[in-house]
């Protein structure tokens, strides 16, 4: 059995055991009918999701959609945490509403930190980032602690929570601290606010997160169902359900009125002849609006996969070694990528012989996750490597190069970034 643990260092071996485990969607089946897809969509590196269907009809329809995530100031932004900000800013271009958060509660409450560190943090590394990186203004970049809204629905949704669940879902124990715990609620907070009314209403909402995450991700869906004041099911072949227990009996009429369905005592029974799932969904999300509910949709996510580090493994922030931080000096951020272990053979006539293997090498991870935007240039890269004509030193002094010219550009527009926190409220 995989576990999943988001406060762990874990690694997947096996992405496909995901999709059988934990209901997680092969991406590859919506690939096509996205237009202009990221490069991490076009090369696999996200591998499946929950729930997009919502999301790219949004894009599809030019209707509301939210993009959201958060990040944990615990040290230093690295290539990791570029790929998720990457993703955000792709769903911003497509026309979504996008929501950054600071976890700072997280990191005080998880790792200790100071709330002043958790603001430097927050601020140096990860918001001067993520805008240099090309996120526009209208996001809302938010700290944890001084957002009311997500305190406020935080509250809320831990009256729907208990000690159980969180310990089925995370493996909290007796020594788990209470602190713990409200984070995690919290975080579902993070990802549910945008749907509240003040920031348009229930609409799509994808969060793009590693596999590691998806606890998260399951505990958010199972809030979102248990806050709403109705569930929308099928019930058997050709009915359609929508049950209410603590819903007021005049808003089971109105949907039995407006969908011709049949009012029972504590649910509405409705032909899938008469309305497909999701127009019962919308009506009824409609409908509890009008009655002060919330009628969250269960939040969306799609799935990366881990980055290896640099040194084999994964990528970590506890090891200075694994990764490259968005701060660090192009030069050393070019050393680093020669100390790189990669998928080369022992000898050099054996690479010339059998050829790379680019699939078990850092190095060329770092071309298809970061370096090359353009598919043919990085096929060639692939072909040369397993055809036994690219040896491992000059394509580390090739990515090497990239790397620090990345770095150069990345931390000039940092520079700038710091000059336009005022239009993003900051």
């Amino acid at each position: 059995m995989t576990t999943l643990d988001p406060w762990g260092a874990v690694k997947i071996d096996n992405y496909s055991k995901l999709f059988d485990e934990f209901g997680i969607s092969k991406f590859d089946e919506l690939l096509q009918k996205i237009p202009n897809p990221h490069r991490y969509m076009r090369r696999h590196v996200i591998f499946g999701h929950r729930s997009y269907d919502s999301v790219l009809e949004a894009i599809l329809c030019k209707k509301p959609f939210a993009a959201m995530s958060g990040f944990m100031p615990t040290g230093k932004a690295h290539l990791g945490h570029k790929m998720v900000m990457e993703e955000i800013i792709w769903h911003q271009q497509q026309g979504g509403d996008v929501f950054l958060a600071i976890a700072d509660m997280e990191a005080h409450a998880v790792r200790g930190k100071s709330w002043k560190e958790c603001r430097d943090l927050g601020i140096n590394e990860y918001i001067l980032s993520a805008i240099a990186l090309g996120l526009e203004p209208g996001a809302h970049i938010y700290f944890q602690s001084k957002f009311d809204p997500v305190r406020d629905l935080s509250f809320e949704l831990g009256i729907k929570a208990n000690y159980s669940e969180l310990s089925a879902i995370y493996g909290f124990s007796g020594e788990t601290n209470i602190s713990h715990m409200v984070s995690a609620i919290t975080q579902s907070a993070d990802i549910l606010h945008p749907q509240l009314k003040d920031f348009g209403g229930p609409k799509p909402v994808v969060i793009p997160v590693g596999s590691d995450q998806d606890p998260h991700i399951r505990l958010t869906r199972g809030l979102a169902y248990k806050t709403n004041l109705f569930l929308v099911e099928i019930r058997g072949e050709g009915h359609i359900s929508v049950r209410g227990k603590a819903a007021p009996k005049e808003a089971l009429k109105e949907i039995a009125k407006r969908t011709g369905g049949k009012l029972y005592e504590e649910h509405v029974d409705i032909l899938t002849l008469k309305h497909t799932l999701l127009e019962v969904e919308s009506i009824v999300r409609e409908v509890e609006l009008k009655y002060g509910g919330y009628a969250f949709m269960p939040p969306a996510s799609t799935y990366h996969k881990f980055m290896t580090g640099l040194q084999g493994g994964k990528m970590s922030s506890s090891i200075p070694e694994s990764f490259i931080a968005l701060t660090d000096k192009p030069e050393d951020g070019a050393k680093k990528v020669m100390r790189a272990i990669t998928g080369g053979r022992v000898t050099l006539e054996e690479q010339k012989k059998l050829g790379g293997e680019p699939d078990k090498c850092s190095v060329y991870e770092l071309l298809v996750y970061h370096l090359l935007e353009d598919d043919n240039e990085l096929l060639d890269v692939y072909t040369d490597c397993v055809g036994g004509t690219r040896v491992c030193g000059n394509c580390k002094r090739f990515t090497s190069e990239l790397m620090k010219g990345f770095l150069e550009d990345h931390q000039e527009k940092r520079e700038i970034a710091k000059e336009r926190l005022g239009e993003f409220g900051l």
